[in-house]
């Protein structure tokens, strides 16, 4: 455990800054590991107690196995609550706009979605919502090192799913789910949409539906189209999609991921597909390829489903299989080993003193 003295921690830059918080990158003088702390701001204290009750859960679970943040500590500073987490690379966002937010290949897409379908099924062994996937919150671990390698991070408003009143609301409004813009009562499957979601972004480069408000959104929806997607490439439904991507030989691979698409993205949640399904689905049973960067400069839109043969995707890291060509090569557990010792500790001693730590919070004075 990192020792709960800010001044033993260098402040080397701030990453960035949200609503609740700034993350700072930071190097642990004592043992120079470097790590990312979460300083929640004056006034949201609540805000920082319920991510810790979030992290609670997830500590149950085994980070890496599931694609998950990896919290390292916690500690007051003055009065501020502090979460200190493992350092990872850049956000997919960040990633994106550095290429201009050209597509990724179909190989790319996959192992992203494979990696996120296991942290939704691992959120939903412990009944946790995260509310908020979107770009900024998937992170890519070391792009260079372990290309499209991603964690979900940032569980400030996850919630237990019988904890989530009807009518909450919920996510970004480009990655909104129709029951939560309607009203309706809320479960896991928001979560499963807005992965959807982010995979069509990555697949074709833009919103597929109008984000200027609610009402635009559901309109889109009703008629299974938008102006984002007709005025880019005339497409007036998910099947149309497939129009990017002239390489006949690749052309299954592109029709199982938009079926996966479809499915991931039902607007009625009752009838969307679970985590379990998805791992199931034929767009993952593949043979699975060691990939490589795609780099910023690199052909965009429909240029990159055009070319004959695109960069080929790794295998990562694949948590619980859903079937035996699923399962992931020695490399990768080894690799998975050499990660957890960037900074790891018992899940029962992390459980105990996070809630030992939630308890003191709760009970000292505001």
């Amino acid at each position: 455990m990192f020792s709960p003295v800010i001044d033993q921690k260098s402040i080397l830059v701030f990453l960035g800054e949200g609503t609740f918080g700034k993350v700072a990158k930071c190097k642990n003088l004592s043992t120079n590991k470097e790590v990312a702390i979460k300083i929640i701001k004056n006034g949201f204290d609540n805000a920082g107690e319920k991510e810790l009750k979030a992290l609670i859960e997830i500590s149950k679970l085994d980070a890496d196995k599931y694609n998950l943040v990896k919290c390292v500590d916690v500690f007051r500073y003055k009065s501020h609550v502090c979460i200190v987490f493992e350092i990872l690379d850049q956000s997919l966002y960040d990633f994106l706009e550095d290429r201009t937010f050209r597509p990724l290949f179909v190989q790319e897409i996959r192992a992203v979605a494979w990696q996120l379908l296991i942290a939704l099924k691992g959120l939903k062994r412990i009944n946790l919502v995260h509310c908020d996937i979107k770009l900024d919150n998937i992170m890519l671990v070391n792009q260079d090192s372990k290309p499209f390698r991603v964690k979900l991070i940032d569980f400030g408003l996850a919630s237990k799913t019988k904890d989530i009143p009807t009518g909450t609301r919920l996510q970004n409004i480009c990655f909104r789910a129709p029951e939560v813009i309607l009203g309706l009562p809320l479960d896991e499957r928001l979560d499963m949409w807005t992965v959807g979601y982010v995979l069509a972004l990555l697949y074709t480069g833009f919103y597929i539906h109008p984000w200027d408000s609610e009402y635009n959104i559901i309109r889109a929806l009703s008629k299974k189209t938008g102006n984002q997607v007709k005025d880019k490439v005339n497409c007036r439904s998910f099947d149309d999609l497939k129009n990017m991507y002239h390489d006949q030989k690749k052309m299954t691979e592109v029709e199982q991921l938009i079926d996966l698409l479809k499915q991931m993205l039902e607007v009625d949640p009752n009838k969307r597909i679970s985590p379990n399904d998805a791992l199931r689905h034929p767009f993952f049973i593949l043979e699975k390829k060691e990939a490589k960067t795609t780099k910023p400069q690199e052909p965009a839109a429909v240029q990159v489903h055009q070319q004959a043969e695109a960069k080929e995707v790794t295998s990562v890291p694949q948590g619980p299989a859903a079937n035996p060509q699923e399962r992931s090569s020695d490399n990768n557990k080894t690799s998975l080993v050499q990660q957890q010792k960037v900074c790891t500790s018992e899940p029962k001693k992390k459980i105990f003193f996070l809630k030992v730590y939630l308890h003191s919070v709760e009970k000292s004075p505001k």
